[in-house]
Order: C-alpha cells, then sequence, then structure tokens
C-alpha cells in the first residue's frame, strides 16, 4: 500500500473558495488520502460548505475558536496519520498530479524532508495573473530569496515537522518559512520543476501586513543562527535576503531606500549581482560600484 497522506487546511471565514481546494484534493490520482480541515469558527458559510462533505470518508473537520493559523495548523497536527503532509490554504488549491509527483520524488530517496514546485498564480475570480519559474534549491538561494518554497506546493514527513515542533507562535507571519527552514537544518530537499498548486491572490491575505511581515522574518533569522545553530557561513545569505524582504514588503518606501538596501545586499552576498535583473541605468551603476570594490578587496 502506498503510505497515508495528510493534508492540513487551516481556515476561517473563506467558505467563497475551500470548496475549490477540497475538491483539488479529493480529484487527485493518489490515495491513500486524510484531509484535516480545521476552521476557527468562521462567521461566512465555510461550515454549511464543510456539512457538503459529511459522507465523504477522507474529509475530517472541526470548527472551533482558536488562537489563530498558527494554533490551526498545530492542531492539524496533533490530528494527523499520514506518514507525508501538506498544508494547503483554504484559498488555493492543487493541480491534477500534484500528490502523486511530490509523493514519488519523496518515496524515492529517504533523504529528503521536503520536495516543492511551481505555482500558479490566479486572481479573486479564477483569471490566471502569472506564473513562478523557481530556480534550483540549496540553502544558500533559499535564504537569499532567490528561490523560495511555496506552501500551497510544499509536502513533507510528517514526523520530521512534529520533531521540530510544528509551526511556532513567536513568528506569527512567518511560520511556514521558519519550519521549512528548520528541516533544511535536519533533512535534504528538492524543487520539482512543475507547477502543483494555484495560489489565489485577493485583498484579504495576509500577505498586505507589510511590516508585520518584515518583523517575523526578522525573528526568524535571528533564531535561525542564535536559537537553532544555523552554519555560520549561511549568515551572508541570510542578511542579503533580510533586506530583500525588506524590499519585497516595505509597502510605500521610497526607491532610493530600496536601491540602497540594495546595494547592501549584492556587496554582503556577491551572487546576488547576476540574478537580479537590472532594471535601470541607475541600478547597473550602483552594482557597478559595489564589484569594483569587491575586485580592490580581492
Amino acid at each position: 500500500m502506498p503510505p497515508l497522506v495528510s493534508i492540513i487546511i487551516p481556515s476561517f471565514n473563506q467558505g467563497k473558495f475551500i470548496k475549490a481546494t477540497l475538491d483539488s484534493i479529493l480529484s487527485q490520482d493518489y490515495r491513500p488520502l486524510e484531509i484535516i480541515v480545521v476552521d476557527g469558527a468562521s462567521k461566512d458559510e465555510t461550515v454549511t460548505v464543510l456539512h457538503q462533505y459529511d459522507g465523504v470518508p477522507e474529509v475530517k473537520w472541526i470548527s472551533e475558536p482558536d488562537k489563530g493559523v498558527v494554533d490551526g495548523v498545530n492542531k492539524g497536527f496533533r490530528r494527523a496519520q499520514g506518514l507525508f503532509a501538506a498544508i494547503q490554504s483554504s484559498d488555493d488549491y492543487y493541480l491534477p498530479g500534484a500528490i502523486a509527483t511530490a509523493m514519488k520524488e519523496l518515496q524515492n530517496d529517504s533523504q529528503l524532508g521536503f520536495v516543492f514546485g511551481d505555482i500558479v498564480k490566479i486572481d479573486a475570480d479564477g483569471r490566471e495573473l502569472s506564473r513562478s519559474k523557481l530556480g534550483p534549491y540549496s540553502r544558500e538561494n533559499i535564504l537569499s530569496l532567490q528561490t523560495w518554497i511555496p506552501q500551497p506546493s510544499c509536502f513533507f514527513r510528517l514526523e520530521l515537522a512534529r520533531q521540530l515542533g510544528g509551526w511556532r507562535e513567536e513568528v506569527p507571519y512567518a511560520p511556514d518559512t521558519e519550519l521549512w527552514y528548520r528541516m533544511m537544518l535536519r533533512a535534504g530537499a528538492r524543487k520539482i520543476d512543475q507547477p502543483l498548486a494555484v495560489r489565489r491572490m485577493h485583498g484579504e491575505q495576509r500577505d498586505r501586513q507589510g511590516e508585520k511581515i518584515i518583523r517575523s522574518y526578522a525573528q526568524v533569522v535571528q533564531d535561525y543562527f542564535e536559537k537553532f545553530g544555523a552554519p555560520p557561513e549561511l549568515r551572508p545569505a541570510a542578511e542579503a535576503g533580510l533586506l530583500l524582504m525588506r524590499n519585497r514588503y516595505g509597502y510605500g518606501e521610497n526607491e532610493s531606500v530600496k536601491l540602497d538596501r540594495l546595494r547592501q545586499a549584492v556587496e554582503m552576498y556577491p551572487p546576488l549581482a547576476k540574478l537580479l535583473p537590472p532594471a535601470s541605468g541607475l541600478f547597473r551603476r550602483a552594482v557597478g560600484k559595489v564589484l569594483r570594490k569587491l575586485r580592490v578587496r580581492q
């Protein structure tokens, strides 16, 4: 028998989207599956939608007040029984064949703690906005934000997540990223070069909370080295990535501030120079200045 895969879905007031999420899992060509919906006492139509699956043995759900998405995911970890698992947002969904593709990679290599693939972004009405083409996996590439791990397309070994304690309340706006980072210290990972999931972009998402995300991510980087003992040679990539994260979520900041931050990131971690596209003559001159400084030092 193939191993059981647990899909954990934290949910709150996403009743208009969660049916697509559930149907995308039930239509997968992989079995056995268990779907664990942890709803935080939604006030919209979510519970009505969940009742439509009461006769489906693979779907288990609860709806009760909780302390937020971190609490919801950790409840799911405690209930899950699979060998492998994933955390899917209640407004995102899987593409056909996603679970079978991920399980093939994880079962074929026992050294892998997790795998992830590309994603398709759509708007609230389902219109396609873009398709990612993420770079190859390495710890340096992840920490310097040259590539990233989308939660909707990530699958992992459940026991590893439990050993690490699941999601941490201390970083409420970057809990998935923080768990992937700790997994990287314990096991290997692999990027799958195909889209596995769809991420829906709409106005109610948490990524609109720029300052809170920046604070959580700064705590992630600090804890990675000071609390969890990440190798010091990874620090330049991580610190450069933190600067780029501040650029990404610094909504409304002056472009000159972001350019100066970008110069610092390139100087701190030179591989970024060849991977970040020159968007303007000013940018090219700035990067050229940094590279000339580095040649002088060498």
